[in-house]
């Protein structure tokens, strides 16, 4: 793996770019377009099952527990739609790999980022020792709680950093319905970060503790040496992460 911070973006520049678009509509309408063309108009969205908006955990879903310096939060785990990404998580959370990683970059009102047992942004690898492929589902969508892989330029980047989608402010104007089901739509009227969609993975969903992962974004931050203020000066710590439930056979 390329030693330098993991954004969610190609590189820095595409990184600001992605910020910029949460604060701009045109910027953000293109984004969304461009994300979202690649759905085949032949699928019936709206027929398709959307684990996201259901806090209940299925029998072939995870459930797991962020234990962290502010707080736990729990998380179910989309195997099915997303299997190399829970696989990657879930066998690094069995072998303790995440314990006392900070969240290390955040940035409010869009996300929090993790996973990096460097502390740093340049570290961290897959279960592989090598990135993986980043793997889409027209099921999953970057919502207000949904847990993502976080990775470099490469879409075969994708290592152990992770992170969860804080916004909270409506995100649904411009989503056109022929690419996106309309209870997602509907969703993203309470938040999210549509402009990601299609380029990260997206493989869990926040079902309690979303006021901890709002503190942990809400916390001060610095300038990361880049321009961009999101250094946590008290960073929160993952100090383990339990797994609760696992799918049955």
């Amino acid at each position: 793996m390329q030693f330098k911070k993991l954004m969610i973006g190609a590189s820095l520049a595409l990184s600001i770019g992605l910020f910029a678009a949460c604060g701009s509509d045109n910027a953000t309408k293109d984004t969304k377009e461009s994300a979202t063309k690649t759905t085949e108009s032949s699928v019936d969205l709206n027929k398709l099952d959307l684990p996201q908006l259901n806090d209940k955990v299925t029998d072939d879903e995870y459930l797991v527990e962020l234990v962290t310096t502010e707080g736990n939060v729990k998380i179910k785990l989309f195997p099915e739609q997303a299997p190399k990404a829970v696989e990657n998580f879930v066998k690094h959370a069995k072998d303790g790999y995440y314990k006392d990683t900070p969240f290390h970059r955040v940035i409010k009102d869009f996300m929090i980022q993790g996973g990096d047992p460097k502390g740093d942004g340049t570290g961290g690898e897959s279960i592989w020792k090598k990135g993986f492929k980043t793997e889409d589902s027209k099921q999953l969508y970057n919502i207000r709680g949904a847990l993502s892989m976080a990775r470099a330029e490469s879409r075969s980047s994708n290592g152990s950093q992770f992170f969860i989608v804080t916004n909270n402010e409506d995100q649904s104007d411009g989503l056109a319905i022929q690419y996106y089901p309309e209870k997602i739509i509907e969703a993203y009227k309470k938040g999210g970060a549509p402009q990601l969609d299609g380029d990260y993975t997206v493989f869990g969903q926040v079902t309690e503790g979303m006021d901890v992962v709002d503190k942990i974004a809400g916390g001060e931050v610095k300038d990361s040496g880049s321009g961009e203020k999101s250094t946590p000066t008290d960073p929160v710590k993952v100090t383990e992460i339990k797994v609760l439930q696992e799918p049955k056979k």
